[in-house]
């Protein structure tokens, strides 16, 4: 099958999980101090900057797996469907970090190991889409076959820190929250493995 409708559902559900997540920004009631009632809502800020980061890098490095890959088969897009729904649900743990990071205790942390468990099963998601193109280089174009074990193990790297992540959680939740935005910032700086990848699918296509 070809990858164009993939392609499609892909993008719509990115483009509908960051539209989601701007709903949970404060709207505060009519209030004379304005300015202070948004000052005390900075994790909601916080919260949404890192997952529309994490979101965005998300997308990019999904964007690099679909330009690489030549026909899909149905197992690959039950894989993708498994990779979209947590993608989706990511504005979920979002509003909880927002609502309850601030509050500390108990509540800080479950919304923090909440919200890394769902960062963690997207990280599983994607490794097993890379797995399944690696076991079947049929479905990759023949120069970015090279490639696919490093998109992997990046993939992989990025499943070990969210872990990292859910552990802290438990005794430092904004630790744990630390780690999520600094894999999104290190993901969008990273110049190797998907983006080599990419190149080579291009290449292959031309």
């Amino acid at each position: 099958m070809s990858t164009g409708r993939l392609c499609a559902l892909v993008d719509g559900v990115f483009a509908i999980a960051v539209t989601l997540l701007v709903l949970d920004l404060p709207r505060p009631p009519a209030s004379a101090a304005l300015a202070s009632t948004l000052r005390h809502a900075w994790p909601s800020y916080a919260a949404y900057l890192v997952s529309f980061a994490t979101i965005g890098v998300i997308w990019l490095e999904h964007h690099g797996m679909m330009s690489a890959v030549k026909v899909a088969n149905r197992r690959f897009m039950e894989r993708t469907l498994v990779f979209l729904l947590t993608v989706s649900v990511i504005p979920w743990p979002t509003a909880l970090a927002a609502e309850f990071g601030r509050q500390g205790g108990a509540n800080a942390r479950t919304a923090a190991v909440v919200y890394s468990a769902i960062l963690f099963a997207m990280g599983l998601a994607f490794v097993a889409s890379w797995r399944y193109l690696r076991r079947r280089p049929e479905l990759v174009y023949e120069p970015a076959r090279g490639g696919l074990q490093a998109a992997e193990r990046r993939a992989l790297a990025g499943s070990a820190a969210y872990l990292l992540a859910i552990l802290l959680a438990f005794v430092v939740p904004v630790a744990a929250f630390a780690i999520d935005g600094a894999l999104a910032v290190y993901f969008a700086l990273s110049r190797s493995g998907v983006p080599a990848l990419m190149v080579r699918a291009s290449a292959g296509r031309d």
